[in-house]
């Protein structure tokens, strides 16, 4: 039997890189639980009311986040608040998919335009490794605003 699982990212800002994750990936933030959110209510603003009924103090409202994909296919990532920064090489990493299908110099293009999406939202581009058939399609490394790294392949 397969499980389901959870991304969790450690962060000093959980908020804010759950934000330029949810848009770098088409993800939502999800709402309270048991809080009914009209179509066009900011999920963000939502969590802030709800904490603040709940009592939880203004400092503690930014200790985790979470993000989900709106089509229920992807896993859940979790963002939570830790002191510590980050000192090394991710053992793993998220490679996000945005040339599927395609190759050669038309898959380079996609993956650059979706660098540029992507640097516009906070990222930051560290290498570019062109295609060497058969069995590199080619792929940019990048990181996120904390510094975490992935692949657009």
């Amino acid at each position: 039997m397969s499980r389901q699982i959870q991304i969790t990212f450690d962060a000093h800002d959980p908020r804010a890189l759950s934000t330029f994750w949810r848009d770098a990936l088409g993800y939502v933030h999800p709402g309270p639980p048991g809080v009914e959110l009209p179509a066009d209510a900011d999920p963000l603003a939502a969590w802030d009311e709800f904490l603040a009924r709940m009592g939880v103090p203004p400092e503690q409202r930014n200790t985790r986040s979470a993000i989900e994909d709106p089509d229920g296919q992807g896993p859940r990532v979790f963002f939570q608040q830790v002191p510590e920064d980050k000192i090394a090489k991710n053992r793993v990493h998220l490679d996000v998919r945005a040339a599927p299908g395609l190759q050669g110099e038309e898959r380079m293009a996609a993956l650059e335009s979706a660098c540029d999406r992507l640097v516009a939202l906070g990222a930051k581009r560290v290498q570019r490794h062109d295609p060497e058939p058969p069995l590199r399609a080619g792929h940019i490394v990048m990181t996120d605003p904390e510094g975490n790294e992935f692949c657009l392949d």
